[in-house]
């Protein structure tokens, strides 16, 4: 569904038309219902995305901007959007490992440069710090959550929620009859929408978000993953035959 099928679905079950309700106030309506489906979980698998990008000789700081600048959405034509979080960072030969910013800085004292490729990184004001100290030009591997697409306010006619599947389109317009339904001052068909919104969405969560079938189901257990546990060497790259 695109904004104005969105807009004549709401239209259509609350029975009014675009002198009682504007075009304008339903894409805000629209608007609230994406964002309360985008921010209902924090890591929805398609935001998942890999990137990379190239470290500075002595710089050892880098904004989440820099680091997601080459990140895009799935629309037609592409927008960059940047990334949300961060994951996990490599470089060709092991897995960085994340550490507090007070750890990290006990390690490598700010009073000291100490210089090399990078093996551990934290985060902290949006920012990656890198330890040791770059001393050149490194690819480093990004995996993390994209940032959401817009979507609501201000969007073009003829424009869907492009980041989600189309089983959630239906969703977002039916938190906008709950809205509209509000705005018509009949708070009990507004709460019965309102419900139903909700039971949609945790009926589309479960379906997205379960658990990956190969994926063992760990209980009452010191580590949280069988590699770590496993590996004398938990920050190296594994190989093919492990």
């Amino acid at each position: 569904m695109n904004i104005e099928d969105m807009r004549s679905y709401i239209r259509s079950v609350v029975e009014i038309d675009s002198s009682d309700i504007s075009d304008v106030t339903l894409n805000r309506f629209l608007g609230e219902g994406y964002d309360q489906v985008v921010y209902s979980e924090k890591r929805w698998p398609w935001y998942e995305t890999e990137t990379t990008f190239t470290t500075v000789a002595g710089t050892k700081d880098y904004t989440l901007a820099t680091v997601g600048a080459s990140v895009q959405n799935t629309a037609a034509p592409p927008a960059y959007v940047g990334l949300k979080e961060i994951q996990a960072l490599r470089t060709d030969d092991e897995i960085l490992q994340l550490l507090g910013r007070d750890e990290a800085d006990a390690m490598y004292p700010l009073s000291t440069t100490t210089s090399g490729t990078p093996s551990y990184w934290s985060y902290w004001a949006d920012t990656i710090r890198m330890y040791p100290t770059p001393p050149g030009g490194e690819t480093i591997y990004v995996r993390g959550y994209k940032n959401p697409t817009h979507f609501g306010v201000n969007t073009v006619d003829g424009l869907s929620p492009v980041d989600f599947p189309e089983p959630f389109h239906v969703v977002i317009a039916t938190y906008g009859i709950s809205r509209a339904y509000d705005q018509q001052e009949d708070p009990e068909m507004a709460v019965t929408y309102f419900n139903t919104f909700i039971r949609e969405l945790d009926n589309l969560r479960a379906r997205y978000l379960d658990a990956p079938a190969p994926q063992p189901m760990i209980m009452n257990s010191r580590s949280s993953s069988r590699w770590v546990r496993n590996s004398y060497l938990p920050n190296r790259l594994r190989y093919s035959w492990e």
